[in-house]
């Protein structure tokens, strides 16, 4: 989402004259869009600022921006502890970005601007084209969150649930398939929850689908509470263009944690969602997110956790030690030893990579769908995604950009997989 919202800031700063430069020591201004979620997020504004004021030590001071969730968290204190900031700006506030350099730039005065006006932001942008114009597109349709998990800023920094108008949506996609999208990526804090006028995500997928140029669609970030049946049909119905992977975050695989963390779902509910998304398309793989050492995890709920890991056999995992956020419910518990959650958060990593490479290895000599996003610097490669967001590169002459080609994938690290373009007219032979 962070993406999306730095795109439509730039589309902001192109009205008032300011362009993308490379040459990050002549820049003007500094735009530092960032996230909250864990606390070294935090620190690498700081980080980011200090590298700031050295590249500018003797020279003229650029404009230095702060916006996303650490501005909303920590807008004030930010501003104390770091004078070298001109504004702090909220997610849901930059839509005001040009006026505020403006002000900026005439009367050299500090802006703290945290309103929480989604509405207006969104009916701001609507005046602005978007003008992303990567391959694969990213499309924000919620915004917010009203499940209040107990480790979570969320519900603070962007609050409560928004969904856009759908009519606007389909405008939007409209407008980056001009700029060349092929695929679109659909976001929100919670983008299962997408609800506008008794239409759903599954809906809005539909309407996308028709759009011919739009060849896949993914969506991104889904809670289990609102995983409905209506969302499942979806990947039968629209099996074509929605993509065969699902990111459905759990944090935990103990029913007891995710009672603390209040996420108001159990392992038992979340398997039934597996389970009925495979009954639709057996072709469907997932990833997920884990919050290992959660204040009260025991060993017994670690080992619930693995359990779930290699029942699931997620193919992607974003684990991470619980990390407390101020102003959160869950900052106030005690946290357990750090070298216990550093242990487990390895046994854990080591176990969900050798479940990556398994299905990596189980694609190796078969062949895949890639959409090809853009051309190496300097080579004749090209680098695309299969079905699965696997990163793919392959050698061509032709230029593959914005084109789904059929590919023999020959090897792969635990990042990336290498292929030949297929080019006998044979039945495609997937792994399972």
């Amino acid at each position: 989402m962070n993406e999306y919202d730095s795109n439509r800031i730039y589309d902001l700063a192109k009205s008032i004259n300011y362009k993308k430069t490379n040459e990050l020591d002549k820049a003007d201004c500094y735009v530092l869009n960032t996230c909250h979620i864990r606390e070294k997020a935090t620190d690498k504004v700081y980080h980011d600022i200090g590298r700031v004021k050295k590249n500018f030590r003797g020279k003229k001071k650029p404009i230095v921006v702060v916006t996303g969730c650490v501005a909303q968290a920590e807008g004030d204190i930010i501003l104390n502890r770091e004078k070298y900031i001109d504004a702090i700006i909220g997610p849901q506030s930059f839509h005001k970005f040009n006026q505020i350099i403006k002000n900026i730039e005439k009367k050299s005065l500090k802006e703290n601007l945290t309103d929480f006006d989604v509405k207006e932001k969104f009916d701001t942008l609507n005046y602005y084209k978007n003008s992303d114009s990567s391959v694969s597109s990213f499309l924000t349709i919620q915004e917010g969150c009203d499940k209040f998990c107990k480790f979570c800023v969320v519900p603070y920094t962007r609050g409560a649930e928004f969904s856009r108008p759908i009519n606007e949506l389909i405008r939007e996609v409209k407008d980056l398939v001009s700029n060349g999208a092929k695929e679109i990526i659909l976001l929100g804090q919670n983008v299962n929850a997408y609800s506008y006028n008794d239409k759903k995500l599954s809906n809005l997928i539909s309407e996308i689908s028709e759009i011919t140029d739009i060849k896949r669609i993914r969506y991104t970030t889904s809670h289990p509470r609102d995983f409905t049946e209506d969302l499942i049909e979806a990947h039968r119905s629209n099996k074509k263009k929605l993509m065969p992977l699902i990111h459905l975050p759990v944090q935990s695989g103990s029913n007891k944690i995710l009672k603390a963390m209040n996420r108001k779902h159990t392992i038992e509910h979340y398997l039934e969602i597996i389970n009925k998304l495979k009954a639709v398309n057996p072709m469907i793989k997932f990833s997920s997110d884990f919050i290992i050492g959660y204040p009260g995890e025991t060993g017994n709920d670690f080992s619930n956790t693995l359990k779930l890991l290699n029942k699931v056999e997620f193919i992607n995992c974003f684990s991470f030690i619980y990390s407390p956020r101020p102003g959160t419910p869950a900052a106030k518990l005690s946290e357990i030893d750090q070298d216990i959650s550093k242990k487990r958060l390895l046994t854990f990593q080591n176990i969900a990579e050798k479940i990556k490479l398994k299905f990596r290895k189980n694609l190796f000599h078969k062949t895949a769908l890639v959409l090809f996003e853009n051309k190496l610097k300097n080579k004749d490669e090209f680098f695309g995604r299969d079905e699965y967001s696997n990163s793919v590169i392959v050698k061509s002459k032709e230029n593959l950009k914005g084109k789904i080609k059929e590919v023999v994938i020959k090897y792969g690290n635990q990042n990336t997989l290498f292929g030949e373009i297929n080019k006998k007219l044979s039945k495609r032979n997937f792994a399972a």
